[in-house]
């Protein structure tokens, strides 16, 4: 195997014999075979569209949930890619057989057809992964990889998106016209640049999609305090980023003495008005997910995974943990979705079995909540407090959170951002710091929590509307992003940002094993990225001043 997709690949440079995250080489064998595969979907879907041709809801359904599959820590069951394989050489049949005379000559690859066993296609499989191709130039397979990777991320959302009922053909056409295009040969650097760009403009309208879907079904986000602390009684932890799921788990769970924690980027619903209107939402458990082997322990409660981020379970929970959606674990209990509903029954029988929570912790709270529509709702009283100077600078600090050791600087850099300085946060990141309390600001809370990765389109609304009412560009604006990155949505974030022209983004802990030094020097020119370094150097760099409490 060799894959180099997330931060925490071995040795920062890729994972030969067995994935950080868990996944063995049989199911990074199978995701190899999977993504080759979507090329050549891509290619002759690509060919249809151009005809004139519209793509079908179940083959923009396949592309996402199947690109989703692979993103990292999502699904390590070895059957459902082999289902998945199958099911894509089904649908390029029917792609050729629709083009008919009007299908072009294919480029190399896009004809394969996958052998129909699990142990034919590993066969395969050696010759279809990254390096397959030795001869291949660094810097074309750099960029090929980031946007691969940067389809991932944006899979999820439209998945997410489509979950609610909303698609978009202008993102679906572009994961057909991204994936024709890593099968064609002839394209130079630039041109992968500007597809890599072309990516992270589309997802800005995909997440856009999200935030209309999820606002539409639940509303807009409110600011809300949280417990973080646990209440006796049975419970269910629910994990992931749908709010659908967690939506029909609350109803399914209504009067049945069973209290509903949020874990990981969960916590955001508990600021939309149609859930947390469900009184039995109780709280958030726990924190990032890459602690949730420790903190999942030999726990009194179920465990609904609805989608990633998932850790390899240990036996002490392995009775008590449900995946659905993409998410899957080999032997763990699957539910399954029909016309529309999920029947969370084994999961609410298990846990009033199991009991739950002896006695209530001491209450400790946090709020949550502020997305684009609450922040800048106070957006006049924002602005006067910048002019008054109140506010002098403004900080993003969030996205994927993960082990590698240094991650410890979100952290201490948020403890040292000066008192005259508001800090908006989003994504598992913020769990570095979210429970600390940094004091107001012209009558803000000093840090906001802004939601979920896919919330990063309202810090970008948030940044605009600002710059709008100061009449320059978002990189004139006091703001600095400071940034973590994990797996692929925040690859597809970073496109995103870049795709706006948005400068100098401080980003860490340490950089992308897939950017080849010609690639990240491209990006260092053009777009003044910068590898985080401490948070003293750091803020000195952005503010002239090393003073944690000015």
């Amino acid at each position: 195997m060799f894959c180099y997709q997330c931060e925490q690949t071995a040795g920062g440079k890729g994972c030969v014999k067995m994935g950080v995250c868990g996944k063995n080489p049989e199911v990074a064998g199978l995701q190899d075979v999977l993504i080759h595969s979507l090329r050549g979907i891509g290619h002759y879907g690509w060919q249809l569209i151009q005809s004139g041709e519209k793509i079908d809801t179940p083959t923009y359904k396949f592309i996402m949930d199947a690109m989703f599959a692979t993103l990292t820590n999502v699904s390590f069951d070895p059957d459902r890619f082999v289902k998945y394989v199958q099911e894509a050489n089904k649908i390029k049949s029917q792609l050729k057989e629709k083009l008919g005379d009007k299908a072009k000559s294919a480029p190399l690859g896009a004809d394969y057809m996958a052998p129909s066993s699990k142990e034919e296609m590993l066969r395969d499989a050696p010759n279809l992964g990254i390096m397959a191709d030795p001869n291949m130039d660094m810097d074309i397979r750099s960029l090929r990889e980031t946007l691969t990777y940067g389809f991932k991320g944006m899979a999820a959302y439209a998945h997410h998106s489509l979950f609610l009922g909303k698609k978009d053909e202008e993102v679906g056409n572009f994961f057909f016209k991204g994936l024709a295009a890593t099968l064609n040969e002839s394209l130079g650097v630039p041109e992968w640049l500007g597809l890599c760009l072309e990516l992270g403009k589309t997802n800005l309208k995909c997440m856009e999609m999200l935030d209309a879907a999820n606002t539409n079904a639940y509303g807009n986000p409110e600011p809300t305090e949280i417990l973080i602390s646990k209440k006796a009684g049975p419970f269910i932890v629910i994990s992931g980023h749908d709010m659908k799921d967690l939506k029909q788990l609350l109803e399914q769970t209504e009067g049945k003495g069973i209290n509903i924690y949020t874990h990981g980027e969960m916590i955001p619903g508990h600021g939309y008005p149609e859930l947390k209107k469900h009184k039995h939402l109780i709280g958030n458990f726990g924190t990032a997910w890459q602690h949730q082997q420790d903190e999942f322990d030999n726990l009194p409660g179920c465990v609904l995974m609805t989608t990633n981020c998932l850790m390899p379970p240990r036996d002490s929970y392995r009775d008590r943990i449900f995946a659905t959606s993409i998410v899957g674990f080999p032997g763990m209990p699957y539910i399954e979705e029909h016309n529309s509903r999920k029947d969370f029954t084994p999961v609410i029988n298990k846990a009033l079995e199991l009991g739950g929570f002896k006695e209530d912790e001491p209450e400790r709270k946090i709020t949550v909540g502020f997305g684009h529509n609450a922040v800048l709702s106070h957006a006049g009283a924002i602005v006067e407090a910048v002019k008054s100077g109140q506010i002098k600078h403004f900080f993003l600090i969030g996205g994927c959170d993960g082990a590698r050791p240094g991650r410890n600087y979100y952290t201490e850099f948020a403890d040292k951002t000066p008192h005259n300085t508001l800090m908006l946060t989003l994504a598992c990141g913020k769990f570095r710091f979210n429970y600390k309390d940094y004091g107001t600001l012209a009558g803000f809370p000093r840090l906001l929590d802004v939601g979920q990765c896919n919330d990063s389109f309202s810090a970008i609304r948030i940044a605009v509307a600002l710059a709008d009412a100061f009449k320059c560009g978002v990189n004139e604006l006091p703001l600095t992003l400071v940034l973590s990155w994990y797996e692929q949505k925040a690859v597809a974030i970073l496109l995103t940002l870049l795709s706006l022209d948005i400068r100098n983004i401080y980003i860490g802990p340490t950089l992308p094993a897939f950017f080849s030094p010609n690639v990240l020097q491209t990006l260092v020119e053009k777009f003044k990225i910068k590898l985080v370094s401490t948070a003293d150097k750091d803020l000195e760099s952005i503010l002239g001043t090393v003073s944690a409490h000015a």
